[in-house]
């Protein structure tokens, strides 16, 4: 059998074995892509093998968090590992949301592995036009 070896995907393999798994007080990091579509702020986070349950979302003020559980599978009694590079344990993940969101209207969707969550705008960020109301008229002094 040909492998190729990538020496990059080895030292990651070895330092999350030193490392040991994510657990709750010391969770590993979670990957995540975010930008901005239309009036809403997406972040997607990348969580294969994560069960939808073994997720929690919080948001306090203009903090989010997002911690996942990689749970082993279940091992068959005649099951012999021959590989295992998928990380288990416990992944977090915390940004700060700015003001400018509105964080009581967040949507999570988690589909193939991947946590979607849309957060809208908030009104009050979003560009307006200021109408320039008449004046009262000119006045003359006199004197």
């Amino acid at each position: 059998m040909l492998m190729r070896t990538d020496p990059f995907r080895e030292l990651d393999r070895m330092a999350q074995q030193l490392m040991g798994p994510g657990t709750w007080s010391k969770p590993s990091v979670m990957p995540m892509d975010a930008y901005r579509e239309g009036d809403e702020y997406v972040v997607a986070f990348d969580l294969p093998g994560v069960t939808a349950d073994a997720i929690d979302i919080d948001v306090e003020r203009n903090m989010l968090t997002v911690k996942a559980e990689r749970r082993p599978m279940a091992k068959a009694e005649d099951m012999q590992m021959e590989l295992s590079e998928r990380p288990l344990g416990v992944f977090s993940r915390q940004i700060v949301l700015a003001d400018t969101l509105d964080t009581e209207r967040i949507k999570a969707d988690y589909d193939a592995g991947v946590l979607t969550l849309r957060i809208p705008i908030a009104e009050r960020a979003k560009p307006r036009k200021i109408s320039i109301g008449a004046g009262s008229g000119r006045k003359e002094i006199s004197g």
